[in-house]
């Protein structure tokens, strides 16, 4: 991802994409939910906004729940190229801690890398990492971080385990909501 000033050689970017929206069938565990119909519908609506802006992280992680296996499949097809992916049991119910340490552990040659993953979670992850950034975006995360939601923050920084509290940038929050009321406006 290039920023508007060109690409700074220890610029970072963290993607976090909580599920889109699932379903809750009855004895179905938590971990084997799917999407819901509206989940099936805002995930490609997701990934075409991320082919649109240029979005493209060097790797992906993804919680093993099937919401969100479900929710990058429909998001990957949107983009013009596969993003290697890794399947990452500790994602699910994960707390800020692990979270940390699952970023800690990234590769470093990868500078864009998204994260799949499940509320509390992601908002207190996010919550965590930002800084800085639009004001009125930070307000919307800190409130609430929707299914389909979908952060960009900024780092300066050299590796992933250089990354700490507060020291992201809050480039964009997106939420199939906006996305689709965008798209309502334009036709």
């Amino acid at each position: 991802m290039k920023t508007q000033s060109g690409p700074s050689p220890s610029r970072r970017y963290l993607f976090l994409l909580r599920h889109a929206k699932s379903a809750w069938p009855p004895d179905v565990e938590d971990h084997d939910r799917p999407l819901a119909d509206r989940g099936l519908k805002a995930a490609p609506m997701i990934g075409a906004y991320m082919a649109r802006e240029r979005l493209f992280p060097d790797s992906v992680l993804v919680s093993t729940a099937r919401r969100t296996q479900e929710t990058w499949k429909l998001v990957a097809k949107e983009l013009p190229h596969p993003i290697p992916r890794q399947d990452v049991p500790e994602l699910y119910e994960a707390s800020t801690t692990r979270l940390v340490d699952i970023l800690a552990a990234v590769d470093p040659n990868d500078r864009t890398v998204m994260m799949v993953g499940h509320n509390p979670g992601l908002q207190d992850f996010a919550n965590w990492l930002v800084g800085s950034g639009d004001a009125e975006m930070r307000k919307q995360i800190s409130e609430k971080f929707p299914t389909g939601g979908l952060a960009v923050i900024s780092f300066e920084a050299d590796g992933w385990a250089d990354v700490s509290s507060g020291s992201g940038r809050l480039e964009r929050f997106v939420t199939p909501r906006v996305l689709a009321a965008a798209l309502s406006n334009h036709e």
